[in-house]
């Protein structure tokens, strides 16, 4: 009787003490972020809005950046795998060299995420992005409209090998092609989608063309600022057309002066937003809603895109104030 008395004093002393002991709570997931640069204002907005999309979702997020560099994006992303990462999201540096990163990701029964920008040849799991081509549509109907479907223009693509330099491009090419008084004189990639670079560029345009420039067309904000830069040396700035696309703060203060006529407003918080949730399903083995799906080589891969806007003077209030994009305050610097 005595020992049948000890043993139940023991069974419930240990049942006490498993109910006294605190829970062991679950590593929470580990998703990484790998973005090409967080040079551009523009990638600080995608950072912003990916860390806080986590912390509601309720995983912990590892943003690094490959600073425009292929070699430095694959040393982040095997850092990023021996931290035990559950899905990588890579907005590549070079299409066609990430596919390597995506192999090394599957290889380690990892999902890949492409955001932004498509990786080429590469079985991505999803793809997150906004609608490209549509960008450069925009711009180019804005500008045929504004030289009067006539002139000589300058096309600033962005870094070789982009997938969005290249569909920003062909959707600007698919509008001026069909306007045969529109010449495009000049037409460069730029490395790093360098602001320097690309006024460069213009400024190389204007010397050969006597400043008989009416457009300048730039795959984005920075490019679009370089051009402005170079065409204010020729006391040209609100003469020429200009058009970028993200909507940078100083681009935007360019419009309000009259200095460039258009951005495409590339809404970062949506697509930031978006990633984190496909991301964190495909950590928890589920299937992402798509809206669509695109060719990878010989891959069909899922995607979500999110919509674009053209920003003139007359939108400002509606699409950037009113949205919270950039405060009125810090745009007319009041």
């Amino acid at each position: 009787m005595k020992k049948m008395l000890t043993a139940i004093v023991f069974l419930v002393s240990f049942l006490i003490g498993l109910l006294s002991s605190p829970p062991v709570l679950a590593a929470p997931i580990k998703i990484g972020l790998v973005l090409s640069t967080l040079q551009e204002e523009r990638y600080q907005k995608d950072q912003k809005y990916f860390i806080a999309e986590a912390k509601k979702l309720g995983f912990e997020p590892i943003v690094v950046s490959a600073e425009n560099n292929s070699q430095t994006q694959s040393a982040k992303v095997e850092n990023l795998l021996s931290q035990g990462v559950k899905v990588l999201i890579i907005q590549p540096v070079n299409s066609e060299a990430a596919a390597n990163l995506v192999k090394m990701a599957h290889d380690d029964k990892v999902p890949v995420v492409a955001y932004d920008r498509l990786i080429s040849n590469a079985p991505v799991d999803f793809y997150v992005t906004m609608d490209s081509f549509k960008v450069g549509v925009l711009q180019a109907e804005a500008a045929v409209k504004a030289t009067g479907e006539k002139g000589n223009y300058v096309l600033l693509l962005g870094q070789a090998g982009h997938s969005v330099a290249n569909d920003i491009t062909r959707g600007v090419e698919s509008v001026l092609k069909k306007y045969p008084q529109i010449k495009v004189v000049m037409k460069k990639n730029h490395e790093g989608w360098s602001s320097s670079l690309a006024m460069a560029t213009v400024e190389n345009a204007l010397t050969q063309n006597k400043n008989n420039i009416q457009a300048v067309i730039a795959n984005n904000s920075g490019m679009a600022r370089g051009a402005v830069q170079a065409l204010s040396e020729q006391g040209l700035a609100g003469k020429v057309f200009v058009a970028g696309a993200d909507a940078d703060l100083a681009a935007i203060k360019d419009i309000v002066a009259g200095k460039q006529q258009f951005e495409v407003l590339k809404d970062i918080a949506p697509l930031a937003q978006t990633a984190a949730l496909v991301a964190f399903q495909l950590a928890k083995g589920e299937k992402p809603k798509s809206t669509d799906s695109v060719k990878s080589g010989s891959f069909t891969v899922p995607v979500s895109a999110t919509p674009v806007y053209g920003i003139n003077k007359e939108n400002l209030e509606e699409r950037i104030y009113k949205t919270g994009f950039h405060s009125k305050a810090d745009v007319l610097g009041k």
